[in-house]
């Protein structure tokens, strides 16, 4: 179940805080993000939503004195859709600030993400005070990007030209789940999600990295800085 907890918050209230939102599907990490915000001074949440499509419903219903400065956003959903960059697009247009918080390294989600205007990109393998100081950072009006981040989307010219839906399919295939569950995930057919793998297979095999298995496949994904080495194959 989603769960979307505004605050209510007095005109005195809005001249000394920044107001923040939080999109995460997972409700550990979502609580942890709540708590880290709230025990820093002059931050409050307002909002903590379980989708993209639920903050933008609950945005258009929000009073303009309680929307949110900076938006706090997991780009990848276990099932789902993820982050729509014309969404993102659309909210920072709106004048609220963006600032990705995600595990998964797509990378061309990230770039597509990037393009919209995003402030900046935090990974949950940083530290919490890293992500305390992207956050004040990007409320300042600046600029982060977490330097393995930077490492992973620079050029490598072993790494496999991805499609969207191929890399993610690689992504959640590599990290444990089932090719039913993959295609749920993505929501598409078994069959299409297969056909995702094996594309994946021919484009590492041509770039000299050949896989077979589901072990091979969370190898290269490891390489690639696709998949957290915590998870399972």
């Amino acid at each position: 179940m989603s769960q979307n907890t505004p605050s209510k918050i007095s005109e005195d209230d809005d001249q000394r805080y920044w107001r923040v939102a939080i999109v995460e599907d997972h409700l550990l990490h979502r609580r942890r993000t709540e708590d880290l915000i709230a025990a820093q001074s002059g931050l409050r949440v307002v909002s903590s939503c379980e989708t993209l499509v639920e903050f933008v419903d609950w945005l258009r219903n929000t009073d303009v004195r309680s929307r949110p400065h900076i938006l706090i956003l997991d780009l990848v959903v276990d099932r789902g859709r993820d982050a729509d960059p014309a969404l993102v697009r659309q909210i920072v247009d709106s004048g609220i600030r963006v600032l990705v918080f995600s595990a998964m390294a797509s990378v061309p989600l990230v770039r597509s993400i990037l393009r919209s205007g995003v402030s900046g990109i935090v990974g949950k393998r940083d530290s919490e005070d890293d992500v305390i100081a992207a956050i004040w950072a990007v409320l300042k009006r600046g600029q982060w990007i977490t330097p393995e981040l930077a490492n992973v989307m620079a050029t490598d010219s072993s790494r496999p030209a991805l499609s969207d839906q191929e890399e993610r399919a690689l992504i959640l295939y590599a990290s444990g789940l089932s090719l039913d569950a993959v295609a749920a995930a993505l929501n598409v057919k078994r069959e299409t999600a297969k056909t995702y793998l094996e594309r994946v297979k021919r484009k590492y095999a041509a770039a000299g990295r050949p896989v077979r298995t589901k072990v091979d496949l969370h190898r290269e994904a490891l390489r690639d800085s696709l998949i957290d080495p915590l998870d399972k194959a």
